[in-house]
Order: structure tokens, then C-alpha cells, then sequence
């Protein structure tokens, strides 16, 4: 950056040239009483300093709460989350998955945490007004196969799982096309695909979700026990492209979690998250946690729930933190048509018709 470019008295710029400061971001690096020792500058002459290279590095003017709330910067999408389609799902979320920042989704194998995906791979095509973002997916799968047949069961049945929509948009839409597959094997491969190819799809417009089935797999299997420093270090410069892509394009970031079992006995070092008594915990420790928004577990339970004579094992989906949701959670199942919510009151859910 040109000195001359910023706002300030050229008596100031002459001294931070002396003082042989490259960049105008090396002045954002230093406290105030350093720059007042380097430079020979006033208190009041650093604090013009400092504001002024703020104001210059800043990619965008500040938003007000206010702002947000009276729609007037709709590149933020005040208040928009991407819908699970189901009312009981999303009004445990307060309207679905939040469009900047990581989710994870944990649990332990049959949970159902790749029917949860799926699902938002197919709402995410509906428009806003559908809780939608009106736009495809990118799906990265770094341990099986990704589910065409079960994903194809999911869009035949559409209609019988969103019957409050117009079944033209649900027809018009060719659900299968907007969904983007890609299979990373290794770091390396998950690492380009997540820099290189996903970051043109959403700069194209043609995806708005980021799914990566699962985060733990591949960090799991090329790591020693010995190596947890190096796996921190990949982790998070990991995490931080996810983010990178999630606040600039405006997509949220869904990552599946596997877990690890909790060996019994006292283990002051461990955070349990509130947790207390399961008998799992997500995998990938607090090096990944500190990198998650909102996670949530997804628990499968015993017995069964039935719905038009059909039965599921009934699942436990729980917010175990978030900074806009309460501890909270919800019964559901898993149908041909897709994950629904159990309601509160134990009742037996109602059939819904498909158009």
C-alpha cells in the first residue's frame, strides 16, 4: 500500500517511514506505546495511525445491528438459515443451518447423519422464500461412496415430504444435477478440493452448501497418537478455507464428526462440553472444536416410532453449542421420504399425501 493513500498528516507518514515499516498491515501488528517508541510519535498521532490503516485494510464498511435488522445489507441475509424441511427440525435450529460458519453433525455409525446431508442438499435447491438458497450443493465424501440410490429415493419423494410446496416447483426442479460429488482419498486431495475446485463453484453461483462427510476420517487415519501436534496444525488450516469460504460466499458449512468412545476413570484434561454420562464424545478433540460454530450429536435410540404404519428407529438430534441456541434437543426418524421430526407430545405423526 502507498503511504500517500492514506488520510493522514504527511508529518506522521514521514515518521513511520523512518522508522523502515514495510506494509501499512505491520502497523496493525504493534501495540500503540511500541509505535510510539518506534516512531517518536504522540499517543494522539498513533491512534490517527492506527485508525487510518484500519479504515484502509477494511474490505467492508462496518454493519450496525440495526442495519441488519432493517434489511438494508442483503448481501448478509439478516435472519436466513437453510431449511432441514421439517417445522420441528428447524424450530430446534430457529429456522435451520446459519449461513456463515461451520456446523458439525456427530455421532456413531447408522446415527443417520448422511440422511441429514442429503436432505439439505435437496432443500438448499428451494428458493429463499422456501427456505431454500435457491442454488446446488457440494458434496465431499472421504469415506464411502456417496448414496445415489438413496438419494434418488429422496427426490421421487419430494411431494410426500414437502407437500406445502406447489408440486411444479417441486417437478421443475432437477434436483441430481445441482449436486457437485467429489471423493479426496488423502489431506491432499480434501485440501485442493476444498482451495481449489469448491471456491469456483460458489464463485459461479452453483453451489451454496458445503458438506463434507466425514472431517475425522481422513485426520483419523494419517495421523500418529504422537503427531497430535502436526494433525492441530493441518486442522486448522482445514478449518480456516471452510470459513474463508463460508463468510465470503455466504454458504454454510456442514461437517459430519465421528466419535471416540469416553474411557471411564477421572481425566481432568478432557472437555466433555456438557456432556456428562455419554459414553461418546465427537472425535478430533478440542483443536476441532474451537473451530465448529454449532454442533450438534445425532443419536440413534431404542424401541420405535411409527408413522402411517411405517416404522424408524427414533433418533435424538441435540444442540450441544451454539451462540445463538440454547441447549436443546428433538426426537426424529428416518422415512423413504426423508428425516422428520417426532412432535413433543408423543403423538403418532400425521400421514402427509403426496401430490
Amino acid at each position: 500500500m502507498d503511504w500517500e493513500q492514506l488520510e493522514l498528516n504527511p508529518r506522521i507518514i514521514a515518521a513511520v517511514r523512518k522508522a523502515n515499516f514495510r506494509s501499512a498491515k505491520d502497523i496493525l501488528c504493534f501495540s500503540g506505546p511500541d509505535l510510539q517508541r518506534l516512531t517518536n510519535l504522540s499517543k494522539t498521532d498513533v491512534q490517527r495511525l492506527h485508525h487510518a490503516v484500519a479504515a484502509a485494510l477494511r474490505k467492508s464498511s462496518p454493519v450496525t445491528a440495526l442495519q441488519l435488522i432493517q434489511g438494508e445489507c442483503p448481501a448478509l441475509e439478516p435472519g436466513h438459515r437453510l431449511s432441514f424441511a421439517c417445522p420441528i427440525l428447524d424450530g430446534l435450529m430457529r429456522g435451520g443451518l446459519p449461513l456463515r460458519g461451520i456446523t458439525e453433525l456427530a455421532g456413531e455409525s447408522a446415527a443417520g447423519k448422511t440422511q441429514f446431508c442429503l436432505q439439505l442438499c435437496l432443500s438448499v435447491q428451494y428458493p429463499q422464500d422456501n427456505g431454500g438458497l435457491n442454488s446446488g450443493a457440494a458434496y465431499i465424501c472421504t469415506e464411502d461412496s456417496f448414496p445415489i440410490k438413496r438419494l434418488r429415493q429422496l427426490i421421487s419423494q419430494q411431494p410426500r415430504l414437502r407437500p406445502d410446496l406447489p408440486p411444479a416447483l417441486i417437478h421443475g426442479k432437477h434436483f441430481s444435477d445441482n449436486i457437485y460429488i467429489e471423493h479426496a482419498a488423502d489431506l491432499e486431495a480434501l485440501q485442493a478440493c476444498v482451495s481449489q475446485r469448491v471456491p469456483v463453484l460458489l464463485k459461479r453461483g452453483l453451489v451454496k452448501l458445503v458438506v463434507v462427510d466425514s472431517v475425522a476420517a481422513l485426520f483419523r487415519s494419517e495421523f500418529q497418537a504422537d503427531e497430535a501436534i502436526k494433525r492441530s496444525r493441518h486442522l486448522l488450516a482445514f478449518s480456516s478455507t471452510l470459513h474463508h469460504l463460508s463468510h465470503t460466499y455466504g454458504a454454510p458449512v456442514l461437517c459430519v464428526n465421528q466419535v471416540t468412545d469416553v474411557v471411564d476413570g477421572p481425566n481432568p484434561g478432557r472437555c466433555d462440553y456438557g456432556l456428562v454420562g455419554s459414553k461418546v464424545l465427537p472425535a478430533l478433540g478440542m483443536a476441532w472444536a474451537n473451530q465448529v460454530m454449532v454442533r450438534l450429536m445425532l443419536r440413534r435410540l431404542a424401541g420405535s416410532v411409527k408413522l402411517d404404519s411405517r416404522s424408524s428407529a427414533p433418533r435424538k438430534l441435540e444442540v450441544v453449542f451454539a451462540p445463538h441456541l440454547p441447549r436443546a434437543s428433538c426426537l426424529c426418524g428416518v422415512w423413504e421420504e426423508g428425516v422428520r421430526g417426532i412432535p413433543d407430545d408423543g403423538s403418532e405423526l400425521q400421514p402427509q399425501s403426496c401430490s
